[in-house]
């Protein structure tokens, strides 16, 4: 017990390298930051529906979904290091796309562009995450995992302001009521204006991750190996699915990536349903996204404490409280239950990564951590599922009242189940496998 306690969950001889691959968190976190408001700007500019306008998250999220699994066998091959090369290459392209897109106006250039960016995303996630696992000791790897994504809000927080005062605040669109009563000479100009304050966030972007490409290409990074020879993919990918810790991981991390992106997506039409502005809709992001460093901060701190399946069952049951208030609490306090969401959600991703790959040998851990990756698809899936809903009266957000609240509150009936089955999740890990564990441990 005192031994784990005293094993250090980074050593001094990996530190350099740790810090370094910790620096990726905060670059993925700082795109899924300046694209989350895009969401609203393409509706506005482009005179697209809800669901349309999602298009935006499909591609962003997509990208990882099919990308993950050939990073992966990629890796079984390479190393980390190569892989984190190519990640960082796609995801300077896909950034760099957005000025040839700016100038063709054209709504699916943009989403290709972001498509592109994320197979490099996809490429960085399932490299990183892993490699955090694995340097240093088995017994501290959640906490290290958590740690190295505590960096991951600093990169949302920065991406967020980046997106709010370039971006947000420089769209003529979003000060017109009624953008699609201008006459068409009108229309054309703002639309023009607006694509290209879309597009500079993303090119400079694309510039600092060369720069980061060069970091990464001139370092020395550990690899480390499984011993005895490599098994075939084919086991492998059996030995995953017959885990159902892994198996039921990567159905939670579905749901939560989902329940993440549509709590931070929808903030602004929850908001403008209140007939709040753009603008000031960023702000409670910002705060969002500032309680999400905060909660990551202290659930990294009481993981020293608390077993991981427990926290994960008391964060998702706060999750499962504060969607019942944001779908039946009108008005601001409605918005503040779905901003403090984010608090309780921070821990969510590390912690359900750690466990699903949990006691998982290196080379199980490469292919497993393709699935746990690819699961980002949920952002791509449930936000547009939501959009749906949202449009259910129509293309405004507050056209009709379903159970007696506005389509937009009651919209968020999908991140309450997901917060549901991660509940149920935290609880079997915590019963099936950490009290028998800890039962091992003392006879």
């Amino acid at each position: 017990m005192n031994t784990t306690q005293k094993t250090p969950v980074v050593s001094k001889k990996v530190l350099i390298p740790f810090i370094l691959v910790t620096s990726l968190f905060a670059l993925w976190g700082f795109a899924n930051a300046v694209t989350d408001p895009m969401v609203q700007a393409f509706k506005k500019v482009l005179e697209l529906s809800n669901s349309e306008a999602a298009w935006v998250q499909m591609a962003f999220y997509g990208g990882y979904f099919c990308m993950a699994l050939p990073a992966a066998l990629f890796m079984r091959k390479y190393s980390y290091k190569v892989g984190i090369l190519i990640g960082l290459g796609l995801y300077a392209t896909g950034a760099l796309l957005f000025f040839p897109a700016a100038q063709s106006e054209s709504f699916l250039f943009f989403c290709l562009g972001l498509y592109v960016l994320t197979f490099g995303l996809a490429f960085l996630e399932t490299a990183a995450n892993p490699y955090v696992l694995a340097m240093g000791a088995k017994e501290t790897a959640t906490q290290r995992l958590n740690l190295a994504q505590a960096f991951n809000p600093l990169g949302l927080i920065i991406g967020l302001v980046v997106a709010q005062q370039f971006v947000i605040k420089n769209l003529k669109s979003d000060g017109i009521t009624d953008f699609s009563a201008l006459d068409e000479a009108s229309k054309m100009a703002i639309k023009t204006a607006d694509l290209m304050a879309i597009r500079d966030p993303y090119v400079i972007l694309g510039l600092v991750i060369l720069v980061v490409f060069v970091l990464f290409l001139v370092s020395k990074m550990p690899q480390s190996k499984d011993e005895g020879g490599m098994p075939s993919i084919g086991d492998t990918f059996a030995s995953l699915t017959k885990n159902r810790k892994y198996v039921f991981g990567v159905l939670a991390q579905i749901l939560y990536v989902g329940a993440q992106i549509m709590c931070w997506t929808y903030i602004y039409q929850y908001s403008e349903a209140m007939g709040m502005d753009g603008v000031t809709a960023g702000y409670y992001q910002l705060v969002a996204f500032i309680l999400f460093a905060v909660g990551r901060a202290f659930g990294t701190l009481l993981l020293r404490f608390l077993s991981s399946g427990k926290l994960l069952m008391y964060f998702a049951l706060a999750s499962i409280v504060l969607c019942f208030g944001t779908m039946f609490v009108q008005g601001v306090f409605g918005l503040y239950c779905l901003v403090a969401i984010s608090f309780f959600m921070s821990l969510m991703f590390p912690t359900i990564y750690g466990i699903a790959l949990g006691g998982l040998t290196e080379e199980q851990s490469k292919v497993g951590s393709a699935g746990l990756v690819m699961a980002i698809v949920g952002g791509a899936l449930m936000p547009k599922l939501q959009g749906i809903i949202i449009d259910a009266g129509g293309h405004g957000v507050a056209d009709i009242k379903i159970m007696g609240v506005p389509e937009v509150n009651f919209s968020f009936i999908l991140p309450l189940f997901c917060f549901i089955f991660i509940a149920w999740y935290g609880l079997k890990v915590f019963k099936k496998y950490e009290i028998t564990q800890k039962v091992l441990q003392n006879t």
